[in-house]
């Protein structure tokens, strides 16, 4: 059977073009397996870096003044949880500063970020038992900035309440079908839990503030989820 051969106005014969096969490459991948959590994280091994750290890393944060007090109180708790993981921390009063670093005990590299989310959330007024949950590996954070998403006061207030919903049952409901820790303080939303409910709750703080969903129809969707 003779091909047909193609050609251009000048008359100039065209080579036959391969025909492409669609979907030639939709092959199965290793990573498509269901059965694996790709959300999972490895736990440290201290003798993958029995070394120990070349350089000193720290953070510092600034705290409000009404927190002084009860920072007081519970920093040989907080201390205490970031010595067990070669972290030295300090607290200074006349600055208004809390700021953590490595020593030479320290071995997870990664530490000294977890530290860093421990007393970022201490100063936006999560409890220090909560807080220090953080320096778990399976542990993750979300500080949300609300402030800055609307710009008239009265309905900023409103739609952050519409967050609480009454006697905070709203919130409750949240933290239920997302699996995560939320407190709702001053123009900051925090959160604890994995990857997967701090990227819900993001979205559902976010579309609430800029009134684009109310969470009531979020936790319908999320509900209907866990059903399904």
């Amino acid at each position: 059977m003779a091909t047909k051969k193609q050609s251009n106005n000048n008359g100039d014969e065209i080579p036959n073009q391969k025909t492409k096969h669609k979907g030639k490459h939709d092959k199965d991948k290793p990573w498509d397996d269901p059965n694996i959590d790709h959300w999972k994280l490895d736990k440290f091994d201290p003798s993958w870096n029995p070394s120990g750290m070349l350089d000193v890393s720290s953070f510092s944060t600034l705290f409000p003044k009404y927190l002084e007090k009860y920072l007081q109180d519970v920093w040989p708790t907080v201390k205490s949880a970031l010595r067990e993981h070669g972290v030295s921390c300090d607290l200074n009063l006349v600055e208004g500063t809390m700021t953590v670093s490595t020593t030479r005990k320290t071995r997870d590299p990664y530490i000294i970020v977890k530290a860093r989310d421990l007393i970022k959330l201490l100063s936006r007024s999560v409890p220090a038992a909560q807080a220090i949950k953080i320096l778990d590996d399976e542990m993750q954070c979300d500080i949300i900035t609300i402030g800055n998403l609307v710009r008239n006061k009265a309905r900023f207030v409103k739609r952050r309440q519409h967050l609480l919903g009454p006697n905070n049952s709203t919130l409750k409901a949240l933290e239920i079908l997302t699996g995560c820790y939320i407190l709702v303080q001053g123009n900051t939303v925090a959160a604890m839990g994995s990857f997967k409910g701090l990227k819900q709750v993001r979205r559902i703080v976010e579309d609430c503030i800029q009134n684009k969903m109310h969470p009531v129809y979020h936790i319908k969707v999320l509900d209907i989820g866990l059903c399904l």
